[in-house]
């Protein structure tokens, strides 16, 4: 039998199936590559989504903590030392309420604003708007006639025929505003005016906000934060014309004899109490309470007790007063009659150990009785309505979420009444903080080295 010839492979086409292997291992090699990246970008869009949705719970939760801290308050705002609001820790993460800073805008500050300590844009009069910074009287006029409710223009205002003749034509509200935002609706009312160089809102000066023209927002690199109106102004400030009990207050220009003196009683002596209430009766009718104190001829000592049950407003419900034991010195210049000096004594006697701020009886010593007369109809010492400015971030720092939300605290529980996502506006704390956060640091060791720096 013939053995037969073992065939030999050509090395032509021993190279041909070395190519197409090295082929066969590259494609391989590339589609491995390409899962890996697409596994790698899908495992990084599950973290993302993981750490946004950390940071929308974490933001719900921080609204809720407000809620809780706001409930029962009767009227007094919060401190820093019964609620905690720089990094408080929700699971991984931890939430930030801030504020604005209007002693150092170059420090961050924290916690709730009472809107009362701001000036209420619908009731301001026209010249409690005028002395707001960057306010021109044409533009306060132009606020008055958005405001009120009939179609006659104010000097220097603006109605319809105006609004109507723009690009974008649209009508004069002739109505009240119902956000601070809507000022921008108004005639030369700009951003810069609302927000000056704080464009993010965010209270403090950031680094773009302090180089010039070198990045928006354009400023004047001056080392301080021109921060605009937008802290100042409210729409939402109103109270009860009550007690802090629940009480209903006395209206003391209509109030029977009987009334006054059972109510006199309470801080008089016997041997004063005839004399005042005939003071009480025969001086109607009297402008505000701080008019009744000063000409009955009381002492701080007797006022003091009966200040927040005596009235001369009739409404049932005040609205846009301001709190003077809280608004800042910009808001309290807006105020009748008021001077720099005036201001800064209001902040100094409402500061001093001995100040009883359950009411606005203390302010008839800290300036003249001429302008206390001229103010005490504008002020109050308590506040229902609170903002909260929340900042929550996921902690491994992937996702953040900005809110600002404004509580009605009148009622128990708190309700919300206004909510605005501003998490478009970018991270408005320290940029270091986020930095770490995504480099692996632990938000607890964070967290533990600023307490120790704030301490």
């Amino acid at each position: 039998m013939r053995r037969r010839a073992r065939q030999s492979v050509s090395p032509r086409r021993r190279g041909t199936v070395l190519i197409v292997t090295m082929w066969v291992l590259a494609v391989l090699t590339g589609a491995v590559l390409v899962l890996a990246g697409a596994m790698r970008i899908e495992a990084a869009c599950s973290a993302n989504h993981a750490a946004k949705q950390q940071a929308a719970a974490i933001e719900a939760g921080a609204i809720q903590y407000v809620l809780a801290n706001l409930d029962g308050l009767n009227g007094q705002v919060p401190t820093e030392a019964n609620m905690l609001c720089e990094g408080v820790p929700v699971g991984l993460g931890a939430f930030w309420i801030i504020r604005p800073n209007h002693e150092d805008s170059t420090e961050q500050g924290y916690g709730v604003v009472d809107e009362a300590s701001k000036l209420n844009v619908n009731y301001a009069t026209e010249d409690m708007l005028s002395v707001l910074v960057g306010m021109t009287p044409e533009i306060a006029a132009a606020i008055l006639d958005w405001r009120d409710l009939d179609g006659t223009l104010t000097v220097g205002g603006a109605e319809s025929e105006y609004y109507l003749l723009l690009p974008e034509p649209y009508d004069c509200k002739n109505g009240p505003l119902e956000t601070v935002e809507e000022l921008l609706l108004i005639k030369d009312v700009t951003t810069e005016l609302l927000l000056g160089e704080d464009t993010n809102r965010n209270g403090w000066l950031d680094d773009n906000e302090n180089d010039a023209d070198e990045t928006d927002p354009p400023d004047n690199q001056d080392g301080t934060l021109d921060a605009g109106i937008y802290d100042l102004v409210t729409v939402y400030s109103s109270e009860e014309n009550a007690s802090a009990d629940g009480s209903q207050r006395i209206d003391i220009n209509r109030a029977r004899t009987s009334q006054l003196t059972s109510l006199l009683r309470r801080s008089v002596s016997q041997e004063r109490l005839e004399d005042i209430v005939n003071r009480a009766r025969l001086g109607r009718p009297f402008e505000n309470i701080l008019d009744f104190y000063f000409r009955t001829g009381m002492t701080l000592e007797e006022f003091s007790p009966i200040a927040d049950r005596i009235t001369t407003n009739r409404d049932r419900t005040l609205r846009g007063m301001i709190n003077v034991n809280t608004a800042p010195k910009e808001v309290l210049l807006c105020l009748p009659e008021l001077d720099e000096a005036d201001a800064s004594a209001l902040v100094s006697g409402r500061s001093a150990d001995n100040a009883d701020r359950s009411s606005i009886a203390w302010v008839a010593e800290a300036i003249s009785q001429e302008k206390a007369v001229a103010i005490g109809s504008y002020l109050t010492a308590r506040s229902y309505q609170f903002s909260a400015d929340i900042v929550s971030v996921a902690g491994n720092g992937r996702a953040f979420r900005r809110c600002r939300i404004v509580v009605d605290a009148r009622s128990s529980p708190p309700q919300v009444i206004y909510r605005q996502d501003l998490t478009p506006l970018g991270w408005p704390l320290d940029p270091q903080l986020l930095a770490d956060l995504r480099s692996g640091v632990y938000l607890s060791d964070l967290l533990e080295s600023t307490y120790q720096e704030t301490r």
